[in-house]
């Protein structure tokens, strides 16, 4: 077999049985092409007799390059993932992958914005746009992820089937999971107001939200128009798209909603994945607290 064939396998069942989303695949491949340019296994049965050992060097080589303990614990992730897969498709009973314990690495809290922010970073992407109708579009996108916990890449891979909102959308977000949330007024309008000013048509097949020539939106878009507009009103660097999302959690379980009902809304496979923001939450009362207490300001 070729190093091509391996990947082109792989691929397919990365983005098949897997359906793992495209930023994944491709973090996958690289992993298993760098580790495919080092041993270069005859076939799936060579792949699959490779062991710790070969693992703990690569890592080794990759550590030497400058990474750091995160995208190691990645790096690993992948690389088990793949032999794992090598040791099915030779037949191996045990397709479990070799063991290696991975760097540890420290779990950061989420880092949300207050609402107030999130509703100036909206207006004020609004204002900032180079026309109107793209102010409104990041408007909407922007307002999607805060109202109603859209991940960036959910909220963009809409398509214009979604032009009408609802009350309620039906998002698939990783691994093909399908969850429905609840669109407030304010969220559908500002989709609306945004369909009504686009200037290409809106196909049900076609990507709701268009770039400016016409494409389908790129995160890197949006990403941009937010750092421009943080900027301005003085916000932090962890201020992205991704902590409106982190807002619209937090600010729920502040509000009293159960880690079950939010980890339904954010699509989480675990509750784990969703005990994290009653943290966030803790950390969000203990900074009010030391901002308002005589004693602390003192």
């Amino acid at each position: 077999m070729t190093r091509a064939d391996f990947l082109e396998q792989w691929r397919d069942y990365l983005q098949g049985s897997r359906r793992r989303s495209p930023h994944t695949v491709r973090a996958y491949l690289a992993a298993a092409a760098r580790l495919l340019d080092v041993l270069e296994p005859e076939d799936w049965g060579a792949a699959a007799r490779i062991d710790a050992a070969s693992l703990r060097t690569q890592l080794a080589a990759r550590r030497a390059k400058g990474i750091g303990n995160v995208s190691a614990a990645r790096e690993l992730s992948a690389l088990k993932s793949f032999l794992a897969f090598a040791r099915e498709q030779a037949g191996e009973p045990d397709a479990s992958a070799p063991r290696l314990r991975g760097p540890r690495v420290k779990k950061g809290l989420p880092r949300p914005v207050t609402p107030d922010d999130a509703v100036n970073l909206a207006e004020e992407v609004t204002a900032l746009a180079s026309a109107e109708w793209i102010g409104a579009r990041d408007r909407a996108v922007i307002l999607l992820m805060y109202g109603a916990g859209l991940r960036i890449a959910e909220a963009l891979s809409l398509t214009g089937q979604n032009a009408a909102l609802g009350e309620t959308l039906r998002v698939t977000g990783k691994g093909g999971k399908q969850r429905v949330v609840p669109i407030l007024p304010i969220v559908r309008d500002a989709v609306a107001d945004y369909v009504r000013q686009c200037p290409w048509p809106l196909s049900p097949d076609s990507a709701l939200f268009r770039g400016a020539r016409g494409g389908p939106l790129g995160q890197g878009a949006v990403q941009k128009a937010v750092a421009k507009v943080r900027g301005l009103l003085g916000l932090p660097d962890s201020a992205t798209p991704h902590a409106l999302r982190h807002s619209f959690a937090t600010h729920l379980l502040g509000a009293g909603v159960d880690l079950r009902s939010l980890q339904e809304l954010l699509g989480h496979a675990s509750l784990g994945s969703t005990q994290i923001y009653t943290k966030v939450d803790a950390a969000v009362l203990l900074d009010t607290y030391r901002n308002a207490h005589p004693r602390e300001r003192g």
